[in-house]
């Protein structure tokens, strides 16, 4: 089973190609938010160099976020569209699953922590279990000092991940019971998506297009602009 994954959800641009699970090939850019216009050659390059053409693909899988809104609706967008015409099923991941998954192995909790922007982060706490993680968490959006806070009353031994733990580096040093896992494990990794959406695809755990929308969490910077000048136009 070959499974395009396609992963916008933060400044990066990852794409990978599995095959029974396994990466086969990946491509990841960081070119700020420049995620329309490196998506679809992204794609293409990877195809080309595995020798691979779009209508051999049995599934497209895509991180539907939380994250930056703008990535998530092309990376979303652009997997319903490729999922219509090649007639083939779509499968969403959360980003904070994908950050957490390549940590499944840590005998701590690990903690996602995505940068959120506006001085938030979006985060979850994840359990490793056999064979993967469970999350012990809801998908939450809050202050990093809150979330610090919470964390700190807490008896168990964290793993850091994700963005929002660089960014916020200061704020999450004061933990004494947390180690940080790292730059490799700042982004959603698009191999674990290749591998949890293969599972579920198997499963036939996946949805149609037309039912797959971005998981925000919250409002865009546009709606909120736009609430405001309602309100202060009445």
């Amino acid at each position: 089973m070959l499974v395009l994954a396609i992963d916008t959800a933060t400044s990066r641009v990852s794409v990978a190609i599995g095959d029974r699970g396994v990466a086969i090939g990946e491509v990841s850019l960081a070119g700020g938010r420049r995620h329309a216009e490196q998506l679809a050659p992204a794609i293409r390059y990877l195809c080309d160099e595995l020798d691979l053409s779009l209508d051999q693909l049995a599934a497209v899988a895509v991180d539907i976020g939380p994250g930056l809104f703008t990535g998530l609706r092309v990376g979303v967008t652009t997997a319903k569209v490729m999922a219509h015409a090649l007639r083939v099923p779509v499968v969403g991941v959360p980003s904070l699953d994908l950050v957490a998954y390549p940590l499944r192995h840590s005998p701590r909790l690990v903690v996602s922590v995505l940068d959120a922007r506006r001085r938030e982060v979006f985060w979850a706490s994840y359990r490793p279990v056999p064979g993967g993680v469970q999350r012990v968490s809801d998908y939450e959006v809050r202050p990093p000092a809150e979330l610090v806070a919470d964390l700190d009353a807490g008896t168990d031994e964290l793993l850091l991940a994700g963005d929002g733990v660089d960014v916020y580096r200061d704020e999450f040093a004061s933990l004494d019971h947390a180690e940080f896992a790292g730059v490799e494990h700042a982004s959603p990794s698009a191999s674990a998506l290749v591998e949890l959406a293969t599972a579920r695809a198997e499963r036939e755990e996946f949805q149609l297009p037309d039912e797959l929308h971005p998981f925000y969490l919250r409002t865009s910077d546009a709606e909120i602009n736009w609430e405001h000048r309602s309100a202060v136009g009445a």
